[in-house]
Parts: C-alpha cells; structure tokens; sequence
C-alpha cells in the first residue's frame, strides 16, 4: 500500500470518530459550592452576665441540611459559662444559610462556628438598676 491510500484512509477514520464530538457532549456540572451565611442574628447577651462582665466564646458544629436549616448543633468548644453556651446554640438553630451545593444540587455539609459574648467596654446604665435590685 502506498502512503497516499494510507493517509487517506487514517483521515476517514479520524474524521469518523470525530464526527460523534459534535456539540451534542453534556454540559460539565456546576462548580461546588460552600454554606453561606445568609442571616445570623446574634444571641441574646443576659444583662446579669454582661454587667458581671462575663464573657467567652462557644465553638459549635453546626451541619447545615439542603434546605438551609441547621439540622445538628454539637458543641466543639464552651465558653465557661453554660447559659452562654445554651444561648450560643439556641441562636445557631435559629440561622439560616445558603446550602452547599455539589453538581448543582444542594447538600449537607457541616461547619464550625465561633459565636463571641464580648462583655461591654462600658457598663449600661441598666446594670446600675440591675445591681439596686440586689442590695435589697
């Protein structure tokens, strides 16, 4: 055979196997993509412990289900203080979050959250009330 009727017929049969490469191929997936925070109110701050200047931090594991909802809160790390740490995860359950998605469908991941009670630089005025009720 001579290389001319070989080349020729090495075209034809790269041209067929291309021809099934069309634009016919699916689209590749969406990227992934992480939880978001979308609305995070902060927890409420007991005026007993803030004019006591009581503070810390709570470390949560929080995992975040499809819908957005936090579907299990485990604590990682307390405060120190346990109604910290009660209201640090009564405020997480509250939460609301973008899912994380893997190829375009939402899922669970799971996340850590720090949640700060930083005691006031400057004590409230209704500390000073909260105090004359005691020395009753």
């Amino acid at each position: 055979m001579s290389a001319r009727p070989a080349l020729a017929m090495t075209a034809a049969i790269l041209a067929a196997s291309l021809a099934g490469c069309g634009g016919d191929a699916p689209p590749p997936p969406p990227p992934s993509t992480p939880v978001a925070a979308i609305r995070t109110p902060p927890p409420e701050y007991p005026l007993a412990l803030a004019c006591a200047g009581i503070g810390g931090q709570s470390v949560l594991k929080v995992t975040v289900g499809p819908a957005g909802t936090p579907t299990r809160i485990d604590m990682v790390r307390g405060s120190g203080n346990d109604d910290l740490d009660l209201r640090a995860r009564e405020a997480v359950q509250g939460w609301t979050f973008r899912a994380a998605t893997r190829g375009g469908e939402p899922v669970a991941q799971t996340i850590q959250v720090p949640v700060n009670f930083t005691p006031p630089a400057v004590r409230p005025d209704a500390c000073f009330a909260l105090d004359a009720g005691r020395a009753r």
